[in-house]
């Protein structure tokens, strides 16, 4: 495999890195890291986002679709495919363009109170309830979140993968109802591990689930997200986004892949062998695994920010954290080229002792 097609030569050590801080913003801003490291000849390899690089492939789409506004017939085939996809009732789940949407939604329809989330986490959840007037805590235990009016879990975790069990999610669901407060599990990542989600107990007095359906299917660009919980916050939900929320296209396609039973037992068992793949990769030139789910891995190094600057200069981007900077994560290569690139690069990287 010749490396001169991958980036800079291997004399280019992660050395020459060690005085440049790493960019850190959201995962999936090539804009940024080309102005930062130019434009690799091969094309990026964007590791920086947990989007599954195998996406579902979408048929035709009808004309209607693109042409006239989506009209409620649609909306209910696509819930109805979300219900079975999730194992809960049709009714108990809205859709939206993009769980963002929703992340940004369901702070303004809660009377401002205080908020604890479980941390450290994807930080729009913070951001987004303090725009909204609730005072926010971070906090590290579950216990001592429980303590707020409302109460924030992504499960699985991002970026760690850290779980928390269904059954403590419903015992405190139950205890935050009983004085009207609201357990948000974000379950963008749920997909790869099913047996986790609470959505199939959506309706439960006291939770809401967030989900995601770009991730898993790899159609991130669709925009489309859901919400599930009682009937009367669906309907606040859906009266807060208005009419046509969700665009014609994204309707039926998302109807259609959630509905690809096939194709997604075999992109579970897809993702499950190239996150082991990727583990292996990363622990043999020096990194720990710390966790992450199927859809990225979560790695730590003494030297992060340097190996960031590194890759980023043989066009590979990865994700790093400004709180966490020995912390990077690594999404799934797409195909072989992009895997030699990795592995060239991080041979080359000689990660000091």
């Amino acid at each position: 495999m010749g490396e001169q097609s991958y980036g800079p030569p291997a004399s280019a050590s992660i050395a020459n890195a060690l005085a440049a801080g790493p960019v850190r913003d959201h995962g999936g801003g090539l804009d940024a890291a080309e102005a930062r490291f130019g434009r690799p000849e091969g094309g990026w390899v964007d590791l920086s986002t947990g989007i599954n690089p195998w996406p579902w492939i979408p048929g035709e789409v009808s004309a209607d679709a693109w042409t006239r506004l989506p009209d409620r017939a649609a909306y209910d085939r696509l819930r109805s495919a979300a219900a079975r996809y999730f194992g809960c009732r049709p009714e108990v789940l809205m859709a939206a363009p993009g769980s963002q949407a929703l992340i940004q939604a369901v702070p303004r329809l809660v009377p401002a109170g205080s908020v604890g989330i479980l941390g450290f986490t994807y930080a729009e959840h913070a951001r987004c309830w303090r725009l909204a007037g609730h005072e926010v805590t971070v906090a590290d235990t579950l216990d001592s979140a429980a303590e707020a009016d409302c109460v924030i879990v992504t499960n699985p975790n991002n970026p760690d993968g850290r779980r928390v069990e269904p059954e403590r999610l419903f015992e405190l669901a139950g205890r935050l109802a009983a004085r009207g407060g609201l357990l948000v599990v974000d379950e963008a990542f749920a997909d790869v591990t099913p047996w986790l989600s609470v959505a199939p107990s959506a309706g439960r007095p006291g939770l809401c689930v967030l989900r995601s359906f770009g991730k898993f299917f790899g159609l991130a660009g669709l925009r489309l997200g859901f919400a599930l919980g009682t009937g009367d916050l669906v309907g606040r939900l859906e009266d807060h986004l208005g009419p046509w929320a969700v665009a014609g296209p994204a309707l039926e396609i998302g109807a259609a892949a959630m509905a690809d039973a096939d194709w997604i037992e075999a992109t579970r068992v897809r993702l499950a062998g190239a996150a082991r793949e990727l583990d292996t990769l990363l622990e043999r030139h020096g990194l720990t695994v710390i966790g992450g789910t199927n859809l990225y891995r979560l790695a730590s190094t003494a030297h992060a920010g340097a190996l960031f600057e590194h890759l980023g200069r043989w066009g590979i981007l990865v994700r790093s954290f400004e709180v966490r900077p020995e912390w990077l994560r690594f999404g799934l290569p797409p195909d072989d080229a992009a895997w030699g690139r990795l592995h060239a690069a991080l041979e080359s990287a000689n990660l000091p002792s």
